[in-house]
């Protein structure tokens, strides 16, 4: 784990029929090779039917059972199954024969060989099969798991849901940078299904410093859930001619870190927002006048900061009367 700050992981793992029980969530990509071939891009609103009719007497019945992990409950819902035809059309591409949604997928086909693919969530697997005239079965082992996200304030403090949002990348080898994006802008506490193996995960609090970054290993057939701990504090910032004072109008607002980043800059009465833990200088200006002072983010603690008449740099423009 590559977290800076203080991560608080906890793991749950629960039985594979829970996982199967919860909404499903879309699926972008999928594998887009197998054994060299290529697959066309895969989304999972596919809807169920058969490409061609075919008669039933030249075809065979093929029943498709996915799993969790080998050894696990069949999975009875939220499933996207897609069957590709093994030869390359024109475009490079094979061609999609047949699609289904839910759990078990019963289709007939013609005999032949085929390329099977099953989605649920963001995991996938792929693979081969061989439909004869006998009816046969065949069994899928997804190798996946479910990871549940949220993050917290010190002292276990509940971090407004709006205004938290968590980003999964795959793991990066070289620890340089995010990784490639797998899933952005996911809620705290839903639930997102990924195939076994560790990922990359950006927690975010508001719009603009306040980001934990953790590395996060997802199990097949259980669920993790990985709550971070946010050092950051929400604040508002007004420009008042005396404490507890109306807010001045038409302020520009600049927020700079001690080693002189611009963190945030906005025209407003109100200045809101939400900053990691640290030192801070505050810029605010209303017409000619520039009031300046310097403050620090405690974690968890939400406050107002109110510049002052005291806070003018050239104390001898003062506001009018």
């Amino acid at each position: 784990m590559r977290s800076p700050l203080r991560t608080t992981l906890s793991i749950l793992a629960l039985c594979a029929p829970f996982l199967m029980a919860l909404p499903a969530y879309a699926q972008d990509d999928a594998a887009n090779a197998v054994d060299g071939l290529r697959l066309p891009g895969l989304n999972n609103y596919a809807p169920a039917s058969v490409d061609d009719a075919l008669a039933i007497a030249d075809t065979g019945e093929v029943t498709l059972v996915a799993h969790l992990n080998e050894g696990g409950e069949e999975i009875p819902n939220g499933l996207v199954w897609r069957i590709f035809g093994t030869q390359p059309g024109a475009d490079e591409k094979l061609p999609l024969v047949a699609t289904a949604r839910g759990g078990n997928g019963v289709f007939q086909l013609a005999p032949g060989s085929y390329l099977v693919h099953a989605a649920y969530g963001r995991a996938g697997v792929t693979k081969r099969i061989t439909v004869g005239r006998e009816p046969v079965r065949e069994d899928l082992f997804l190798d996946a798991g479910g990871l549940k996200l949220n993050a917290i304030l010190p002292g276990g403090v509940r971090i407004p849901q709006n205004q938290l949002r968590f980003s999964i990348y795959e793991a990066s080898e070289d620890n340089i940078g995010d990784g490639t994006l797998i899933l952005p802008n996911v809620e705290p506490g839903s639930i997102v299904r990924l195939n076994a193996g560790t990922y990359h995960v950006v927690a975010k609090y508001g719009a603009m410093n306040a980001v934990i970054r953790s590395d996060i290993r997802v199990e097949a057939g259980k669920l993790t859930e990985a709550t971070v701990e946010h050092r950051a504090a929400d604040l508002t910032m007004k420009l008042v001619r005396e404490r507890g004072g109306e807010a001045i109008a038409d302020t520009a607002w600049s927020v700079l870190t001690d080693t002189g980043e611009i963190v945030y800059e906005t025209v407003s009465a109100y200045a809101s927002m939400v900053l990691a833990e640290g030192d801070y200088t505050i810029v605010a200006k209303n017409r000619d006048r520039i009031y300046q002072r310097d403050f620090s983010v405690v974690p968890g603690r939400n406050q107002d900061v109110e510049l002052l008449p005291t806070d003018l740099l050239d104390t001898r423009n003062q506001f009018p009367d």
